[in-house]
Parts: C-alpha cells; sequence; structure tokens
C-alpha cells in the first residue's frame, strides 16, 4: 500500500512540479490597470452538526426554522447529497474537495491510539495535513477575505489551525463538542476538554450559548460594506444540535407537550410531509426502526423523559434558526446580501448512537452520561448531559436507513440545500451530488485558476468533484453523468455505481458481509438484492478494494474481513 502511495504521489510531482500558486490572470491584470469593482460572489457555507434530514420546516418538519425554510425555498434543495458517515470526514472533504483518506482524517484523531495498525499511515495524522489545500487557502490567494467561526474538529496542532489554513479571521473550537454554555471549567468537568482559538491563537471565552457566539463571531468579522473592496468567504460551523443536548430555556418552553405523540407518530408525519412537498417519491418504503421498542410500549415516566429530550432538541434547531436570520439581517444592513451564495448543509445523517452502549467508546459514552444532571427538570441546561434516543434520530432521517457513523443512507444523506442571489430558478434536486463537488462549484463562482497547487516543491492532491453551478440555473441539472463513490469509516464500508450501492457493517452492529441495494428504486435501503445479482456485488467489491488500495485505507482491527 505504501509502495502504491509512493508511486502516486510520484505522478502528482510529475504533473505539478512546474506549477506555482499565483495570482490568477484577472488578479495580475489589476496591478496595470485602473481597479474596477470586482463582482465575484460573496460565498457562505453553513454548517450544522448532526441536524437531521427533515428537521427543517422545507424538509418536512415541525420545528420553527422560518429563516433556513426561507432560504432553502427560494433556492435549490439538495434531497440526494452525500458526505462521509461522520463529522470530521466530511468536514475535511467540505473544505479540500478530496476523499478523507487523503486529508489525513481517515478516522478521528481522538481513536488512533484504540487501532494500532492505522496510527503512523499516510492519510491517518489525526489532523489535515499538508497534502490537501483548503479552499480558504485557494480563496485566499485569490483575492477573497476569508473568515470563519465555530468547530473546527480538523486537528489540534498549530498547523492544522484555520488560521494557518488559509484563514485570515477565525474563531475556532478545535475538537468536536463542547458543554454548548461554556460554563467555566470545574477540575476534572467535561467542559475542561474544550479548546478555542482566536486567529490561531489560544483564547478562553467567556460564558455563551454556542450558536449565538459563534455567529456573533462571524458577524463581527464581516467586513462593512464602505471597506468590502473584495468579496468574502464566510465558513459558519455550528456545533448544534450535536449532543450534549442544550438549549435557552424560553426555546426549549415553546415545545412543551410537542413530542408526547412519540416518535413513531412523528416518523409517519414526517415521511408523509416530504412526499407532500415531492422530497421522496410518493411510492417510497421507509426502512424500520432499528429499535424494536414501540412509544405505546414506553411507560409513561419513560415517554416524559423521551419527550423532553425531543423538546430540548427542537430548541437547539430553533435557536440555529434564530441565529441563521440575525446573520441575514445583519448581512443586509451592511448592504452584503446581494450577491451573495449561500451553502447549508448538516454534516451527516443525526446522530442514532446510544454512546454508552457505543461499540466504538462504550466508557466514555458512560462516562459522559453520567457527567451530568439529567432528571426532567434540569434536562436541557448546563448542567445535562444527554443524547436523545434513536428512535427520534430514525424519524428525522426516515425514510432512509439508520443514522450517523453509517455508510447507509441515512448516515450519509444529510439535509441541504444552495440559495442566494446567484440562483436563478429555485426548486428540488434529486440528483447525486458529493460534499467534495463543493469546493469544485466555489472555485468556479470565484474564478479561481484551475486547482493545481503545489507547497513548494510538495504536490498535493487535486479536488476530484465536479461544479454544482448548472444547478443554479436548472434544479433538474445532471451533475454526475456516472455516479462512483466509495468510502470506509470505523471498518464500515460503501461501493456504489450509478443505482447500485454495496454495503458492508460489521459485527455487533450489521451482518459482517455486504449486502446490496438499488437505492433509484428502494431508497429506503429496505430489500437486500445481494442473493439476486452476486454479479453486481462481486463488482462493486471488487471497485472497493481498487479504492482502498489506492487511497491507503487501513481498515480498523477487528472490523471484519
Amino acid at each position: 500500500m505504501q509502495k502504491h502511495h509512493f508511486k502516486l504521489t510520484s505522478a502528482l510531482t510529475i504533473g505539478l512540479a512546474s506549477l506555482a500558486l499565483s495570482a490568477p490572470a484577472w488578479a495580475q491584470a489589476t496591478q496595470t490597470t485602473p481597479a474596477r469593482p470586482d463582482t465575484r460572489p460573496n460565498i457562505i457555507v453553513i454548517v450544522a452538526d448532526d441536524l437531521g434530514f427533515s428537521d427543517l420546516g422545507a424538509f418536512g418538519g415541525e420545528i420553527r426554522t422560518p429563516n433556513l425554510d426561507a432560504l432553502a425555498m427560494q433556492g435549490v434543495r439538495l434531497t440526494n447529497l452525500h458526505t462521509a458517515p461522520v463529522c470530521s470526514m466530511s468536514r475535511a472533504e467540505l473544505l479540500t474537495g478530496v476523499d478523507h483518506h487523503r486529508t489525513g482524517l481517515a478516522t478521528f484523531g481522538e481513536f488512533l491510539d484504540r487501532n494500532p495498525n492505522q496510527k503512523g499511515q499516510p492519510g491517518y495524522e489525526g489532523h489535515l495535513n499538508s497534502r490537501v489545500v483548503t479552499i480558504a487557502e485557494r480563496l485566499s490567494q485569490g483575492g477573497y477575505d476569508t473568515i470563519m467561526s465555530g468547530k473546527w474538529h480538523l486537528g489540534q496542532v498549530a498547523e492544522s489551525d484555520p488560521a494557518k489554513r488559509g484563514f485570515s479571521k477565525s474563531f475556532t473550537l478545535l475538537g468536536g463538542g463542547h458543554n454548548h454554555f461554556n460554563p467555566p471549567a470545574a477540575p476534572g468537568a467535561q467542559t475542561a476538554y474544550a479548546q478555542y482559538t482566536l486567529n490561531g491563537k489560544p483564547v478562553t471565552p467567556p460564558p455563551f450559548y454556542s450558536s449565538d457566539y459563534f455567529t456573533d463571531q462571524l458577524i463581527g468579522f464581516l467586513p462593512d460594506r464602505a471597506e468590502n473592496k473584495r468579496p468574502f468567504f464566510a465558513y459558519l460551523a455550528f456545533t448544534a444540535p450535536h449532543y450534549p443536548l442544550h438549549a435557552p430555556a424560553q426555546d426549549v418552553v415553546r415545545y412543551a407537550g410537542k413530542y408526547d405523540m412519540g416518535y413513531d407518530e412523528l416518523r409517519s408525519r414526517r415521511v408523509a410531509r416530504q412526499k407532500q412537498l415531492g422530497l421522496v417519491g410518493k411510492d417510497v418504503v421507509a426502512h424500520d426502526p432499528s429499535k424494536p421498542t414501540r412509544w405505546k410500549d414506553q411507560p409513561p415516566s419513560e415517554k416524559k423523559r423521551l419527550a423532553k429530550q425531543m423538546e430540548v432538541y427542537a430548541g437547539m434547531v430553533d435557536r440555529l434558526d434564530q441565529n441563521i436570520g440575525r446573520l441575514m439581517d445583519s448581512l443586509k444592513q451592511r448592504g452584503l446580501a446581494d450577491n451573495t451564495l449561500i451553502f447549508f448543509m448538516s454534516d451527516n445523517g443525526a446522530e442514532g448512537h446510544q454512546l454508552e452502549q457505543s461499540v466504538v467508546f462504550p466508557d466514555v459514552g458512560k462516562a459522559l452520561l453520567g457527567s451530568g444532571d439529567n432528571s426532567l427538570e434540569s434536562m436541557g441546561t448546563e448542567k445535562s448531559y444527554f443524547w436523545y434516543d434513536t428512535n427520534w434520530a430514525e424519524a428525522a432521517t426516515a425514510p432512509s436507513r439508520l443514522y450517523k457513523s453509517f455508510p447507509s443512507e441515512g448516515g450519509t444523506r444529510p439535509v441541504a440545500f444552495i440559495a442566494g442571489t446567484p440562483v436563478k430558478q429555485s426548486g428540488i434536486s434529486s440528483a447525486y451530488v458529493s460534499v467534495r463537488d463543493v469546493v469544485p462549484t466555489i472555485i468556479e463562482l470565484a474564478r479561481l485558476p484551475k486547482p493545481q497547487f503545489t507547497r513548494g516543491n510538495d504536490p498535493v492532491f487535486v479536488p476530484t468533484g465536479t461544479s454544482l453551478t448548472p444547478l443554479l440555473s436548472d434544479p433538474g441539472a445532471v451533475i454526475h453523468q456516472q455516479v462512483i463513490d466509495n468510502g470506509e469509516m470505523f471498518g464500515r464500508r460503501w461501493s456504489r455505481r450509478d443505482n447500485w450501492k454495496a454495503v458492508y457493517i460489521p459485527a455487533p452492529t450489521g451482518p459482517t458481509r455486504w449486502e446490496l441495494f438499488d437505492v433509484a428504486a428502494d431508497p429506503g435501503e429496505t430489500r437486500d438484492l445481494a442473493g439476486e445479482h452476486p454479479e453486481i456485488l462481486a463488482e462493486l467489491r471488487l471497485q472497493w478494494l481498487e479504492y482502498a488500495y489506492d487511497t491507503g485505507v487501513v481498515v480498523p482491527i477487528n472490523a471484519g474481513n
């Protein structure tokens, strides 16, 4: 595998050694001609953390999200965008356009000590490595102001901080999560691990609510129109609604009693609403929930606890939406809303793990769950630490199968839309698109040079996606003439070619064999066709092996063959 990686690097060197990053032609021209207004669009990428596919009203949900709904309905709703199954891998691909096995985030950096066969391997650095280039680096060299606020989770080493990866202004949570109220950390408290940087330097911010504070910081970084001589790129990366579930009391109380009908009824209502909105086909069959316990069989005390989980979760999503409204108001007040593209997405499917039973970190899950006061009265406050039940998550991912961390559709098909003034025709796009398509889209809109780049004499991987700009004028446009997609996470694997998708989920969370689905006819992945089409499955398994060899996949120990 290492030998092949050397050959790949050598091939890149031959193609890129003579190339150096320089100002594009349009930028060079301004050095000798009178300055002209830069008409390229401002670009804002907004990422929610573990948001469910149908949590927004525009995607079939009942939570109050008027600001996101307005943007989504005026733009192009993407019903077939695919990510990696988990957060940092998706964010690495989003910002580089490169498969996460090449970015350094082939797995969580926090997991490397538990999988010694991966530690030290190329692509398993545990942080964004030097072999990839972020879109912020490209844009900053191409004449854009580049700002970000929120979750990074692409490494906690200094060289991978946003300030070193192209962002001129940044407020950053380096890790994957935190107490959303950021209370003062007591010795040994679970809040102690949260690390923040401001423009690359460690800071200790005051107590805050995450969605409010991240939005405040980004708004503070925005240029005034009078100073806006260059377009800007903004990356707003929320940690809501990632666990622990926390929300201001006034937002939680708004949903008191609204989920007493339970997760089974919520699931049915949301799927029906998606069909009504045209987001899924009317004949689509939803996959059955993975947990057998139905709402009607829960005891009254458990129903109260479960309903409160969802009330707090809804409050988090509501508050996130309020902050989108504040951001849009600020853009309008500064005269920055015109000629601004907004790309909104969640980083993966809804989080459905019962973390205290997780096969990956059961000890950590149990410790976290036991670290807070999770009484009914305390749930949602800074003193609590909990997550919602798998059944709530699968109400959000339905009709798809499973949820975050799985390579099934429920784990890799998040809510997403493109909005803003560059969108000429609103609508719904069911075309397959990848999170890796975002970087090529921005490169085209920003009129940057073709994505060829070196760091000194060292080559880097070129983005592999396809620009989504045809969707801005035609939501019915086909982006990928042929769909080829492969991946791996925690030993869970997938291989797709057009409508055929093969999935391998090892025990104890799966059958430890390859399954095969026709996701065009059966997007819910309800019918395993491996026995009926062994020849197709064999081709997809070979396709995955070639991918694994090419990208340097190292399957973790005890993850099956």
